[in-house]
C-alpha cells in the first residue's frame, strides 16, 4: 500500500517536473481546457444566479397562494356552450366551507385609461380587490395607506398606486390625498404599493387597486364572471385547500362525476417549480454546449501527450530495460495527462471567479456566487478530459518494445 501511494506521488511530482520544463507548451496545451473550465463555471454561476433571482422574486409574491377563474371546458365549447359562472355566492361558499383557505379575495381585472392634473396613461391595469390581497401577495404600500374593510363593503371610491404610473402621470409621492380620474369616475388616492419590478416583462408596478366591490360597479357585466386569490393556512395545506376549493365549487355547479370542471385552479408553487425545472434545464444545456471547447481541449492534450511520448521514447526504453511494467509507464503517462488537465481546470475555475466577481460589480447584475458543484463540475470534466484522452499517449508509450525504444533517435 505503502509503495503504490510512494509511485503515485513520484508519478506527480515527475508531471510537474515535465509541465515545468515545458512551461510554454503546456500553457498553450491547457488552454483549451481552461476558457473550458472558466466559461463552465461563469455561465452556471450567471445562470443560476438569474434563475434564484426570479425564484426568489415569484416566491415573493406568495406560494401559498391559488388563483380560481372560469375555465370552459373543450367539451361544452365544442357542444356551443362557452358561458360558465363563478360569482361572489361562490366565493363566499369557499371562504366559510373550506377549512384550509385562510384568506380569499376577489379580483376583478380592467384595462383603463387614468387622468391627473392634465397628465393620463392609458391601458392602465386595475385590479379590483380586498384588503386581504396585500397579504396573500405579499403587495403592501410604503407611503399612504391601503384601503380598508369599510372601503370594501362600501364600495368607495379609492386607489392605491404602482410607482410605475407615477412616472406615467409625471408625479411623486405628493398624490396622496389627491384625486385622479380612473376612466370616467373620480377616486380619492390613499397610499402608493412597494416596488415589486418586473415578472417576465409584466411590470407589477404599473397598476392601481380599489375595492372590488368598486370594481363591479364600474364594470357589472363581470359579477358572473369573478376569479378570486384563495391562500392556504400553511405551505403544506396548499393540495389541501386546493381540494376543498375543487369539492365545494363542483357541489356548487352541479358538476357531476367524471365531468370537467367549469373552473380553474392555478397555484403559485407549482409555477414556481416548473420554473426552477426549465432553470435547471437551461443550465444543464447551456453547461453542455460549453462544455464542447473541453473536447477540443481533451484533443490538445491527447496531440501532445503523443509527441511528449515520441520524444522520450529512449526514456521509456531505458526504464523498461531496468524492470519498468508496462502498467508503470501508463500510469506515469496516464498521470501526466489527468495532472495537466487538472491545473488547467484549477486555472480556468480561477478565472471563472474573477468573471464572475467583475460581472457582480455592474449595478444591474443580480447577485452571483460560484457554486460548490459548479467547481466539482470543473475540476471532474478536466481531470475525466484527462484520463479519457490520456489513455491513448500511456498505452501507447506502454506497449513499446524497450529493443527498440533504445533504438530510436
Amino acid at each position: 500500500m505503502c509503495g503504490t501511494t510512494a509511485r503515485n506521488a513520484q508519478n506527480v511530482g515527475t508531471a510537474f517536473v515535465q509541465i515545468w520544463a515545458n512551461k510554454g507548451r503546456s500553457i498553450l496545451t491547457t488552454l483549451g481546457i481552461i476558457i473550458a473550465v472558466s466559461s463552465i463555471i461563469t455561465v452556471v454561476s450567471l445562470v443560476d444566479g438569474f434563475g434564484r433571482y426570479l425564484t426568489d422574486m415569484l416566491r415573493g409574491y406568495g406560494t401559498q397562494y391559488m388563483v380560481v377563474r372560469p375555465h370552459t371546458p373543450p367539451a361544452l365549447r365544442r357542444a356551443g356552450m362557452s358561458r360558465v359562472t363563478l360569482d361572489m355566492r361562490d366565493v363566499e361558499a369557499v371562504r366559510t366551507e373550506c377549512k384550509d383557505v385562510r384568506r380569499i379575495t376577489p379580483f376583478v381585472y380592467s384595462q383603463v385609461e387614468v387622468g391627473y392634473a392634465g397628465e393620463s396613461a392609458e391601458d392602465v391595469p386595475v385590479r379590483g380587490v380586498t384588503e386581504q390581497y396585500q397579504t396573500i401577495r405579499n403587495f403592501f404600500v410604503d407611503a399612504g395607506r391601503f384601503f380598508g374593510p369599510v372601503d370594501v363593503e362600501n364600495g368607495t371610491y379609492v386607489c392605491v398606486l404602482g410607482r410605475t404610473l407615477l412616472k406615467s402621470l409625471e408625479c411623486d409621492e405628493s398624490i396622496i390625498g389627491e384625486h385622479l380620474l380612473i376612466g370616467d369616475a373620480r377616486f380619492h388616492v390613499l397610499g402608493l404599493l412597494e416596488t415589486k419590478g418586473s415578472v417576465f416583462g409584466d411590470d407589477q408596478d404599473n397598476t392601481i387597486m380599489i375595492p372590488y366591490t368598486t370594481a363591479l360597479k364600474m364594470w357589472p357585466e363581470n359579477r358572473d364572471s369573478v376569479m378570486f386569490l384563495a391562500e392556504a393556512t400553511d405551505e403544506s395545506y396548499v393540495d389541501g385547500a386546493q381540494a376543498q376549493i375543487t369539492r365545494v365549487l363542483r357541489q356548487r355547479h352541479g358538476i357531476q362525476p367524471g365531468n370537467p370542471s367549469d373552473f380553474r385552479v392555478d397555484r403559485q408553487d407549482q409555477e414556481i417549480k416548473q420554473f426552477e425545472k426549465v432553470r435547471d434545464v437551461a443550465t444543464g444545456m447551456l453547461s453542455g454546449i460549453v462544455s464542447i471547447s473541453l473536447l477540443v481541449g481533451g484533443i490538445g492534450i491527447m496531440n501532445v501527450m503523443l509527441v511528449s511520448v515520441t520524444e522520450r521514447t529512449r526514456e521509456i526504453g531505458l526504464r523498461k530495460s531496468v524492470g519498468g511494467r508496462r502498467r508503470d509507464i501508463l500510469l506515469q503517462f496516464l498521470t501526466e495527462a489527468v495532472v495537466l488537465c487538472t491545473v488547467g481546470g484549477g486555472v480556468g475555475i480561477t478565472l471563472g471567479y474573477v468573471a464572475t466577481n467583475i460581472a457582480s460589480l455592474h449595478p444591474a447584475m443580480v447577485e452571483v456566487h460560484v457554486s460548490p458543484w459548479s467547481v466539482a463540475l470543473g475540476l471532474g470534466f478536466s481531470a475525466g478530459a484527462g484520463i479519457v484522452f490520456g489513455i491513448i499517449p500511456a498505452f501507447k508509450a506502454a506497449i513499446l518494445h524497450p529493443i527498440d525504444a533504445l533504438r530510436h533517435e
